[in-house]
């Protein structure tokens, strides 16, 4: 498809071409740059904006952009940001207010009307995980004859009501259960609506066989808070450009609206007036300041309130929590099953504080073993409808930064009063299994608990029995680590997946810089510790789901898991065989087999991290639901989650319904727990995204006291502009430049997962091994970029200099800086890539 202009802006004129002749292309001059600024105060523009906006075509014009752009920095008119970006030095003369101000006559079109300024658009189109396609903008103006794309018209401007779903800085997509397919619509016409908001949408067209819109309303807002670095202005005002880079506008702050936060810092910006016009700029105020941009503390905290992540706990809250006595009565330890005088221990990380499952052990007289999962008792303790409650509901979750912990429930429960702590007597709520040796299960019991812990163990030492068979409690451990393999060799009998991803842990110094950075090893002491939670949570999904045979079955918390998609599944055979995988995947019943031979067939290769992560992408999101729909990775019918009420709503949920079956209770009505159900699936996923961002930021931060340094790397994705390499020793990912790699210039194959060499038809591809060099690490945009190490002769790279010098000018000319690493890397099939924050 033909690349046309994206936006208002005039084009560079061209000279007339006489008949049969090719047209002179008009030189670009200074004010024709320089207007593209001053028409959009406060807006930073690449060189690949600008040429588009202006109409650049020839090599003469493109080194006239270039030969501007840098004398308007010089004369201080224009500031270089980073990458390539520019912005107008001191707008305050242009816009002393948030409106851009009056617009020339230029800018009207044929028809006499104003046309609305715009960003420039580069939409990306498809789902291609590897293509990086540039099309048209979305804009049609009023009157204007220029057919911006060729659209079918609709059936009449329906209006319909959505929620918005950003999918890059240039577009955003509105789901809505009134149309069958999402929505395009260009942040042009988003009205600034957010990511999250629910809007009310006119149909306008189809383009690609998929509808476009526009937003007439915003109906509601999600959040008004916006996590940015804050630039003072000269005249006293200042803009908040935003972290996220899915986010299309910056926010204006008046110099009452300051507060006294500085230049450069990460702030938190309230915005306090939408406008109308999207040639305006939202207005706001500062809300918080986290310190300048770069420092640890401020990062960290610009991600928890980037991610809406509570800083505290309320103080009615904690003086709730504070108010709970730590003694146990009588009366209530008559009313459950005492365990206190069976040997009873904890297995956690070394640096845990809350202990929410203990596992105690016992032999019974048939010779079998009765081993009880315990489980903290924290709905004993957080009563419905209390604060403690109506706050753990909204967090939902735990949340687990690199370097600290956003508890559920305030410390004084979760690592007090419900942490199984060792030496003390605890409440819990208990799921009791008589197994023998061999793992089979003859009985099971569930119900109210008191337990004594013996002993707290660590991963390692528990590890340490395992393997050498001495010290206390050895026997108990080794006993539960045979039983635990029976478990686990009879989930994958039955089909359950053994995918996993690699965890990365950072060694810290007293000031949090990440000093060392490690993959998490998982040992035998783990998966013991998993197998019997996941037994405990089966058996538990079951015992509720069995306890009313006709429909409507009890209400439960379940945690359910879709079979993949089949399209997708194929699409990731294909990509596996890339690698020399054959995986034949037609039989749903040998699927499982297939996966599980090919994650043991990765182990300790280069590609092995490349394919897991993107097996689990391409497998469906498990989610919390009161529908009985089974775990599908996990090979259970049924599945619920139950032990970890300490850091988790849903398993509150589910033992407070367990308690009421137990007890009798008649059936609960299930849309209101529905609806918690679908509350706390939202949160999970919020949590997850902010724990990788902070895992991307120190990796950044890791990365970028070793500039310079070499490391062996393996291909982990390609794009148009660049491939993504992971660092194998501390999966650490940055990006080379296409441009930038030596000997040749390269094209992306997009059906073979590879670049190509246009004159040597030297192939990259996915899971190569590379040796790079740290060029740079930017914690601002958290982003690392490589170079590749150049092992030809000196002698061929200095011939090859000239050369790459004149071709990549012309490139850069085509292609323009290639600043927006925001996009898909290569992620292969299903549109799983990773991204660059």
């Amino acid at each position: 498809m033909k690349k046309q202009d994206e936006s208002a802006a005039p084009r560079a004129p061209r000279a007339k071409a006489a008949r049969g002749e090719k047209a002179a292309a008009a030189p670009v001059t200074k004010t024709q740059v320089y207007r593209v600024f001053a028409d959009n105060p406060g807006k930073v523009f690449s060189y690949r904006q600008l040429s588009r906006r202006l109409g650049v075509t020839t090599k003469e014009q493109r080194e006239e952009v270039f030969d501007h752009l840098k004398a308007l920095r010089k004369s201080n008119q224009l500031t270089l940001l980073q990458n390539d970006d520019y912005r107008l030095t001191d707008p305050a003369a242009l816009r002393m207010q948030p409106d851009a101000g009056q617009r020339p006559e230029r800018g009207r079109n044929k028809g006499g009307k104003s046309r609305p300024d715009g960003a420039a658009i580069e939409a990306q189109f498809g789902q291609d995980p590897l293509v990086h396609r540039r099309r048209d903008a979305g804009f049609d103006f009023p009157g204007d004859d220029r057919q911006r794309f060729r659209e079918r018209p609709s059936s009449g401007g329906d209006i319909i009501t959505g929620t918005v779903a950003l999918a890059t800085n240039k577009y955003a997509f509105v789901v809505s259960e009134e149309s069958e397919n999402d929505i395009r619509v260009f942040t042009d016409r988003l009205k600034f609506a957010m990511n999250g908001d629910t809007v009310r949408v006119r149909l306008r067209g189809e383009r690609d066989g998929r509808p476009v819109g526009d937003v007439l309303e915003v109906v509601k807002r999600e959040r008004e808070e916006i996590v940015g670095q804050l630039t003072v202005q000269n005249a006293g005002f200042g803009f908040v450009s935003p972290d996220h880079r899915k986010m299309y506008f910056d926010v204006f702050v008046p110099h009452e609206g300051l507060k006294d936060a500085r230049s450069g810092e990460k702030v938190l910006v309230r915005i306090t007036e939408w406008p109308e016009d999207p040639g305006r700029q939202p207005v706001g105020e500062i809300v918080r300041s986290f310190g300048q941009a770069g420092e640890n503390e401020a990062e960290i905290n610009a991600i928890m309130a980037e991610f809406g992540l509570p800083f505290e706990f309320p103080q009615d809250v904690e003086e709730e929590s504070e108010g709970i006595s730590d003694r146990i009565q009588e009366d209530e330890i008559a009313r459950r099953r005492d365990f206190r005088d069976i040997t009873t221990f904890t297995i956690d990380p070394a640096d845990a504080k809350d202990f929410d499952d203990a596992l105690s052990i016992q032999k019974m007289e048939n010779g079998n073993w009765e081993i009880g999962v315990h489980i903290a008792d924290v709905t004993h303790y957080v009563r419905p409808e209390s604060m403690l409650e109506r706050e753990a509901r909204h967090r939902a979750t735990s949340v687990y930064l690199v370097d600290r912990v956003i508890p559920m429930l305030p410390e004084r429960l979760s690592n007090g009063l419900c942490s199984l702590r060792p030496n003390e007597d605890k409440l819990t709520f208990s799921a009791v299994f008589e197994l023998d040796e061999n793992g089979k299960l003859y009985d099971s019991w569930f119900g109210k608990t008191i337990i004594h812990s013996d002993r707290r163990f660590a991963y390692g030492e528990a590890q340490e029995r395992i393997e050498t068979g001495e010290g206390d409690f050895s026997e108990e451990v080794n006993t539960l680590n045979n039983i635990a393999k029976k478990l686990q060799a009879q989930r994958f009998k039955k089909g359950a997946i053994g995918f996993e991803t690699q965890e990365v842990k950072f060694q810290l110094d007293e000031n949090g810089k990440p000093v060392g950075v490690y993959v998490k090893e998982r040992q035998d002491a783990h998966k013991l510790i998993e197998e019997f939670m996941l037994l405990a949570n089966r058996k538990v999904a079951d015992f509720v789901f069995q306890k009313k045979k006709t429909k409507p079955r009890f209400t439960m918390v379940y945690r359910t898991h879709d079979a993949p998609d089949a399209d997708r599944l194929q699409n990731f055979a294909l990509f596996a065989k890339k690698f020399g995988h054959d995986l034949n995947l037609d039989n749903p019943k040998k699927l499982s087999n297939e996966l599980n031979s090919l994650s043991e067939n990765v182990v300790g290769k280069p590609e092995q991290n490349v394919i897991q992560t993107l097996a689990i992408r391409t497998m469906a999101k498990a989610k919390y639901t009161t529908e009985p729909l089974g775990h599908f990775g996990l090979a259970f019918d049924h599945y619920s989650h139950f032990t970890s009420p300490i850091r988790r709503y849903p398993d509150m949920m589910a033992h407070r319904l367990l308690e009421h079956y137990l007890q009798g209770g008649k059936n609960v009505e299930a849309e209101p727990v529905e609806e918690e159900c679908k509350h706390s699936s939202e949160r999970e996923k919020l949590a997850a995204n902010a724990e990788r961002a902070s895992i991307k930021y120190k990796q950044v931060e890791y990365m970028a006291a070793r500039v310079g340094e070499q490391f062996k790397g393996v291909v982990s994705g390609l794009t148009e502009w660049g491939m993504y390499v992971e660092v194998e020793e501390n999966k650490c990912e940055g990006m080379i430049r296409v441009s930038d790699i030596p000997g040749d210039f390269f094209e992306l194959d997009k059906d073979n997962y590879r670049l190509v060499g246009q004159r040597t038809k030297r192939i990259i591809q996915f899971g190569d091994e590379l040796q790079v060099i740290v060029k740079a690490a930017n914690l601002l945009d958290r982003t690392i970029d490589f170079e590749l190490v150049d092992e030809r002769p000196m002698s061929q790279r200095r011939n090859d200099a000239p050369r790459r010098e004149e071709s990549g000018r012309g490139r850069r000319s085509e292609r323009g800086p290639e600043r927006d690493r925001g996009g898909k890397s290569s992620g292969g099939p299903g549109g799983g890539g990773k991204r660059r924050r």
